[in-house]
């Protein structure tokens, strides 16, 4: 990954906006007794900035009342509401390429499993970032190493919500990952098959066809679908289904997308090895002129 700012999230000059007033950065605070935070009933956004503007924004303000109702709770500001104050946030903090997080989550009336009564917040904040991984790595190909853990059953969590807690293998599966000198890790579902990695779909170039594992118990993620349909303009095939691991060694190219990685090739798995190759290319490219356009 890129260096990031050592300055830490929450002593930063500039202005979050929190329950519809724009606060102070350093004064978007929550109690330590807060359900979010003990029961993970918190669901959240990640988006783009690509000269001033968010890109897809209305997809993300729609998909964080769908997670949140997936969670069993309701938003209390409207998709046109969290477009408005997105687009105010941006503004306020003179992001012209960064990065915006929305999060909402249940408040402190309830501190039990129980949580009927409580307030849910909601937040936005926004702030210049570069890119996730850095353009060596980028160049290469990043390197991935299989994770121990695997993405759930749908049968035994919310998997279709952006939802925080649903994270938690992610960060252990990406430290691990990194401390044993790779980029990232890929997740395989509960089943075996490839998913995802930690933070980005995957797709994989097979005989010139584009692979993707179907998103049935992941994150069928607004970055995915647009390189999908990118695809389909250039002429390529798209194939979802359920990939096996084994079928790595079929694949000549892979890469991941996702509103943080964007396109970004993989250069190997374990002991699998791909190459940067001509799709990777082409969809990277296409991806970067239509976020910018």
């Amino acid at each position: 990954m890129s260096n990031m700012s050592i300055i830490p999230f929450d002593d930063r000059d500039g202005f979050i906006w929190y329950n519809g007033e724009m606060l102070p950065w350093r004064d978007a605070k929550v109690h330590v007794l807060n359900h979010g935070l003990h029961y993970a009933s918190s669901v959240f956004e990640g988006e783009r900035v690509y000269n001033g503007k968010v890109f897809k924004l209305q997809e993300h303000s729609e998909r964080l009342h769908t997670s949140a109702e997936l969670l069993d709770f309701k938003v209390p500001y409207s998709v046109e509401e969290l477009n408005a104050a997105t687009n105010e946030v941006v503004k306020a903090n003179n992001v012209e390429n960064g990065y915006v997080r929305p999060i909402a989550w249940r408040g402190s009336e309830m501190m039990a499993i129980s949580a009927q009564h409580n307030k849910v917040h909601v937040a936005i904040a926004s702030w210049p970032w570069p890119s996730y991984f850095s353009e060596d790595a980028r160049k290469r190909g990043l390197k991935l190493k299989l994770s121990d853990w695997k993405r759930p059953s749908p049968e035994t969590a919310p998997t279709a919500s952006k939802a925080a807690g649903l994270y938690m293998i992610c960060t252990m599966s990406k430290h691990q990952a990194e401390r044993e000198g790779y980029d990232d890790a890929l997740m395989l579902d509960w089943r075996g098959y490839i998913a995802e990695a930690t933070g980005a779909n995957i797709f994989l170039v097979i005989d010139g066809k584009l692979h993707t594992p179907t998103p049935d118990c992941f994150l069928d993620g607004i970055t995915r679908r647009t390189v999908i349909d990118l695809a389909k303009q250039h002429d390529m095939e798209v194939i979802e289904r359920h990939i096996p691991l084994d079928e790595l060694a079929l694949a000549q190219e892979v890469f991941v997308t996702g509103t943080a990685a964007e396109v970004t090739p993989i250069g190997s798995i374990d002991q699998y090895e791909f190459t940067v190759g001509p799709v990777t290319n082409t969809l990277m490219q296409a991806y970067h002129d239509l976020v910018r356009s």
